[in-house]
């Protein structure tokens, strides 16, 4: 199995319900394509005086589960997750920073 975890960085804030519907968005999205077998997404917890760090901050941690490389390849050509990413994209810009890794529990 492999976890592919995601730290989405948007450019600016949302409002809480724009922020809760990208995480139901994405999380169904990724289960819809029938390749990932478990999805999360989360909001970032912020911490004072995180913003003078110059480093990607998080907004939400999102972390899909595969089984192999193969099924994430398919997983984000899957027509939806291309239509829902572009979506968000357009509506509110953000940035991504990701790593596949093993289970880490």
């Amino acid at each position: 199995m492999i976890n592919h975890t995601m730290i989405v960085s948007f450019d600016q804030p949302l409002p809480t319900t724009e922020l809760d519907q990208y995480l139901a968005d994405i999380e169904r999205v990724m289960l819809d394509t029938g390749f990932v077998q478990s999805a999360v997404a989360r909001r970032h917890i912020p911490i004072p005086g995180e913003e003078n760090i110059p480093a990607l901050i998080a907004t939400a941690i999102v972390q899909f589960a595969v089984a192999d490389t193969d099924a994430l390849a398919k997983a984000f050509a899957a027509p939806g997750a291309h239509e829902v990413i572009a979506r968000w994209q357009a509506r509110h810009p953000y940035k991504v920073a990701w790593a596949n890794h093993e289970p880490l529990a």
